[in-house]
């Protein structure tokens, strides 16, 4: 730690603090994540070891936040990452109306790289929602917090699909367009009620795998039938809904992975160049700083 000097706090994980800092030989600012150990017996913890393995697993990519270093600190150990300014969280919730169409399909399509990057080097995120993607002063998106991430082989005993993902990036689509979650759920089951409310009930005629899961039938709720997405998103284009469906199809293997958005197919048009790049300057500055170093 003595190579680098604390600027600030920036946030708190469920393992660990992470503080902006700058090395004092280079002046390069980071974000350092300290994972304390409880006890030294107990190891270093899963996610911390998700998270390293999956970051390491892959090379440099422009929508994948980089971990520069790790290094042993006390009873405990240190990820040095590249430091971002902020995150989606923050964007959605300081600007003054939901985003325009040319910002979500901006940052629409960082996401889709960043996903389509992980999936083509066999990791899913497992985690993706607007806190975990940070934001540049100039308006990049990297995807961040690898910590309930899986690194999944063809050969595995189970698989995660990459269409498992792409159910995660309609929620975030539709928080885009909405200025707010769909589906804002305080718990699994609230969450899950949320869900049936917009989208309607499953049925094995809908979604034929339903009856495999392995919770099916431990729970029932009520039928409902699906409510028109441009009913709850009314300022949304045609073109914005029809993606949105496909993302939140209840079959898996019905939803186009990211690839085919991004590049397109017969059944799925590509998603298109952004009109404009995302903003630059709307970033949220985040806590009080320290003083700067000497």
């Amino acid at each position: 730690m003595d190579q680098y000097c604390i600027l600030g706090r920036i946030g708190e994980g469920a393992h660990g603090i992470v503080f902006k800092a700058k090395h004092v030989e280079t002046g390069e600012i980071v974000a350092l994540k300290k994972v304390a150990l409880r006890r030294l017996e107990d190891g270093i913890p899963n996610q911390a070891l998700r998270e390293i393995k999956a970051l390491q697993e892959i090379e440099d990519n422009q929508h994948v936040v980089q971990l520069k270093a790790v290094f042993p600190h006390g009873a405990g150990f240190v990820l040095a990452f590249e430091f971002m300014l902020s995150d989606l969280a923050e964007v959605v919730r300081h600007a003054q109306r939901p985003l325009v169409q040319a910002q979500v399909k901006s940052y629409l399509q960082m996401l889709l790289k960043g996903v389509a990057f992980c999936h083509a080097n066999n990791i899913v995120h497992r985690d993706l929602k607007p806190a975990n993607l940070l934001i540049s002063a100039s308006g990049q998106l990297k995807i961040a917090d690898f910590g309930l991430a899986r690194v999944f082989s063809p050969d595995g005993s189970r698989l995660y699909t990459h269409q498992v993902a792409t159910r995660a990036v309609g929620c975030i689509l539709g928080e885009l367009l909405n200025g707010s979650p769909l589906f804002p759920g305080e718990n699994d089951i609230e969450q899950l009620c949320c869900v049936l409310r917009i989208l309607g009930t499953p049925s094995p005629q809908v979604w034929p795998e339903i009856t495999e899961l392995p919770d099916y039938n431990k729970i029932s709720f009520k039928e409902q039938a699906p409510v028109p997405l441009e009913e709850v998103l009314p300022d949304a284009s045609p073109q914005a809904l029809d993606l949105l469906g496909q993302f939140l199809l209840y079959p898996p293997r019905q939803r186009p992975p990211a690839p085919v958005l991004l590049h397109g197919s017969p059944a799925c048009p590509p998603l298109g160049a952004a009109d404009s790049p995302a903003p630059r300057g709307t970033c949220p500055q985040g806590p009080p700083r320290a003083p700067p170093c000497p």
